[in-house]
């Protein structure tokens, strides 16, 4: 629960009342909340990640809200009455506005009736019992899950995720002093009060409480670009598939994600195939580790390598995507002179200063990021291939999902596997227990298994038969989880089969 000037916030998930009576723990998902504009006329909720007042123990992956919730499915409310006019929310395809343009700062708001939906009458019942008041609306937002491209785009290029049907819900109330009060439904994680005039964030200690606060960092920017700029104040260097998917789902879809500017196009998935999540049971928190951000940085430094071999501006390049606009050449052609300008051994900082006439001080102060600057060496081939490549395979994912060919899912199923590979093998950030995950659902009868999300830990997503999917199930459980204890205490909240779902909402006690 959170309280500024003030708000209060509760969150609720399904598998805390199934943990209730099985005295089991809850594990930490990562759920950002923004809001914008407070005073004024309620909260624009938030961006998605994973579970918003759970533990920052873990960045765990996209999927990675999928743990906690796995029997939570409020999408569409079975109570809802009515939504209101998309005057604080999204515009229709065929308004003027463009698909999944983001009309306002405000996602869609609905009245229910909190009766006929049980976690949100307990989520109401223990706010009560937390803050002696009623809150003033309730937010959904859903997981979601990265079906393929992994990595690009902080790089620039589109991806291909679907928000799924387990989700969080936060309640809120306005109050009329500058404090905020966080509070969480999970006793593990503390409550949390702060003054919002006199905010402070500890990038070196990424608590809970963190991703609510890191919001008001970016408030005067739109919901979307809110969430991933709030993301470096607590030290990551991100994307905006997150954020994006959050708002833009819509249920049954996944959706094709373009950025610069933002804009989402529908990909209707093919029948006969289901997507089920496995958590790998190993945790690694994003901002307290290096890897992502040298990532990052690794992306902007071989941008820059390769722009300025063709004579393009590389001071003011970025991202990948600009060196191929600029010089308008297609991602095969971008592979070609990638073979040509790159080499696959690691870089020096005396090396990629040479290139660019720096020194390696003026690199570390003019180039590199805050988290990177102690980094000595640099795998440019490696990540700028893997991105390129990765960018190529979103495109012929959605092309075959369009067309629907007779063999769809083992073409699908083959460009999941070679993303799978690309992450381990050029961009590195799998773990062995990633890829023995993966291999074990590919064993059992997926056509296409991948890490999904940041990596180094959390989950695969795998593409099944849907009339192999039982058998799948059985199979993953006995060999990955049923001889771990760890694993096998997480299993029943770690491996399920879901279907796309809807985006974020707010919703009004009708």
């Amino acid at each position: 629960m959170i309280r500024r000037g003030g708000w209060f916030w509760v969150t609720s998930s399904c598998k805390e009342e199934r943990e209730k009576k099985e005295g089991g723990k809850k594990k930490g998902r990562r759920k950002r909340g923004k809001r914008c504009r407070l005073q004024e006329e309620g909260c624009c909720f938030q961006r998605y990640s994973f579970c918003l007042f759970s533990p920052l123990q873990s960045r765990k992956e996209e999927v990675d809200a999928l743990q906690d919730l796995r029997f939570c499915k409020l999408c569409p409310p079975a109570g809802a009455r009515k939504a209101t006019p998309p005057t604080h929310g999204w515009h229709s395809p065929d308004c003027g506005q463009g698909a999944g343009s983001m009309a306002s700062d405000f996602p869609p708001t609905i009245s229910i009736q909190l009766v006929e939906e049980p976690r949100l009458l307990k989520l109401k019942k223990t706010f009560m019992t937390k803050f002696k008041s009623t809150p003033k609306f309730y937010a959904r937002a859903p997981g979601r899950v990265n079906l393929i491209g992994e990595h690009i785009d902080y790089c620039g290029y589109a991806v291909l995720p679907m928000a799924i049907e387990q989700d969080i819900l936060i309640a809120a109330e306005p109050l009329s002093t500058p404090d905020i009060h966080l509070a969480n439904t999970n006793p593990l994680y503390s409550d949390f009060h702060t003054n919002a005039d006199n905010i402070q964030i500890n990038q070196a200690k990424p608590l809970w409480h963190n991703y609510f606060l890191c919001g008001f960092k970016g408030i005067e920017v739109e919901l979307a670009e809110l969430c991933s700029r709030s993301e470096r104040y607590i030290g990551t260097e991100g994307g905006g598939m997150d954020q994006s998917i959050c708002f833009l789902a819509e249920k049954g879809t996944a959706k094709l994600i373009k950025f610069n500017p933002l804009r989402a196009t529908d990909v209707r998935l093919p029948k006969g195939a289901a997507f089920v999540i496995a958590n790998s049971c190993v945790e690694m928190n994003k901002a307290a580790t290096s890897h992502f951000n040298i990532r990052v940085m690794e992306c902007r430094l071989a941008t820059k390598l390769l722009a300025k071999s063709r004579g393009l501006d590389w001071k003011e390049a970025e991202k990948l995507q600009e060196v191929q606009l600029r010089l308008k050449l297609s991602l095969a052609e971008m592979l070609e002179v990638l073979e040509e300008v790159l080499h696959p051994e690691p870089y020096s900082l005396e090396e990629i200063g040479q290139k660019l006439g720096m020194s390696p001080k003026q690199l570390r102060t003019e180039v590199l990021s805050q988290n990177t600057q102690d980094v000595a060496t640099f795998k440019l081939y490696q990540r700028a291939k893997h991105v390129y490549s990765e960018a190529a395979r979103v495109l012929e994912f959605k092309k075959i999902c369009t067309e629907a060919p007779e063999d769809a899912l083992r073409r699908l199923g083959d460009l999941m596997n070679q993303s799978h590979a690309s992450c381990r093998d050029l961009y590195e950030c799998s773990c062995p227990e990633l890829d023995q995950l993966v291999d074990t659902c590919l064993q059992f009868g997926a056509v296409g298994s991948r890490l999904t999300g940041a990596g180094w830990g959390g989950c695969a997503v795998s593409m099944v038969p849907v009339d192999k999917l039982e058998g799948f199930l059985a199979g993953v459980k006995e060999a990955y989880y049923k001889h771990c204890g760890q694993r096998l205490a997480q299993e029943e909240s770690s491996l399920f089969a879901t279907h796309p779902g809807g985006g974020a909402a707010v919703f009004l006690e009708a």
